[in-house]
């Protein structure tokens, strides 16, 4: 096809009402049941979501799995076009829909042999404590992570939550802090047992799939999400999809 022939199809589509496809790209560390291995039978149902509700508009996801803290960077600098499990906190500059994916709490684990309770965060500072770098945990909790470096071992990697649960069992820290919906997941596929709850701060957190400040498409990504998000409630495909995954719908 010729240049003119290539021009004046573009604007026959524009005039048509026509929306090119686009490969919209999702980086994100594993966070399942959030998100779990791409192409699985369930990769998650952030994943799910976001496949059928870009689908329906034509356009195809393409989602890989990377470290969070560069996730994140990547998807800033426009590499990459949205992370999926992000809380306001953790990137507010970015493009967020209006509908959130879920809320989630941030949950304390200890042995079975440890007495140790969550009691405000003062009772953390006698702890060793694992957390995962690039992480939101609160404005409050990042701020002590930050001034007490000596108390809290963060990790990177895609596999920084298995890593935290081996350094409990070893005894190597303290206390593992992680979504208690993620931690069940993570320690039933790692058939873990001798971890327990020891408390959750405060209140739950809205998560949501959030893009990137540097494209203009990121405001036509999360439109799609609201509307798409919307219309899966009404039609009883969300409730679906998350039964799949052993939830219900977050706003019942």
């Amino acid at each position: 096809m010729n240049k003119k022939n290539a021009v004046w199809l573009m604007l026959s589509l524009m005039a048509s009402g026509t929306v090119l496809a686009d490969t919209i790209t999702i980086r994100s560390d594993e966070w399942y049941p959030m998100n779990g291995a791409p192409g699985a039978d369930k990769p998650g149902f952030m994943i799910e979501l976001a496949q059928r509700i870009f689908s329906e508009a034509g356009h195809t996801v393409d989602y890989q799995l990377m470290p969070w803290e560069r996730a994140v960077d990547s998807v800033r600098a426009g590499t990459f076009d949205c992370v999926v499990g992000a809380y306001v906190e953790d990137a507010p500059d970015f493009v967020f829909p209006e509908q959130a994916w879920g809320v989630d709490s941030t949950g304390f684990f200890v042995r079975d042999s440890s007495s140790w309770q969550y009691d405000g965060l003062d009772s953390l500072s006698s702890q060793s404590v694992a957390v995962i770098n690039g992480y939101s945990y609160g404005e409050e909790l990042d701020a002590m992570i930050a001034s007490n470096a000596g108390n809290f071992q963060g990790l990177g990697g895609n596999d920084a939550l298995e890593k935290n649960i081996k350094k409990l069992e070893a005894g190597r820290v303290d206390v593992v802090i992680e979504s208690p919906s993620v931690m069940l997941a993570k320690m039933n596929e790692l058939g873990v047992s001798g971890i327990k709850s020891a408390g959750l701060l405060g209140e739950p957190t809205p998560m949501y799939i959030a893009c990137s400040p540097a494209k203009s498409s990121s405001q036509d990504y999360v439109q799609l999400v609201n509307e798409g998000t919307e219309r899966l409630r009404a039609s009883g495909e969300l409730a679906a999809i998350m039964a799949r995954y052993g939830m219900t719908d977050w706003q019942e």
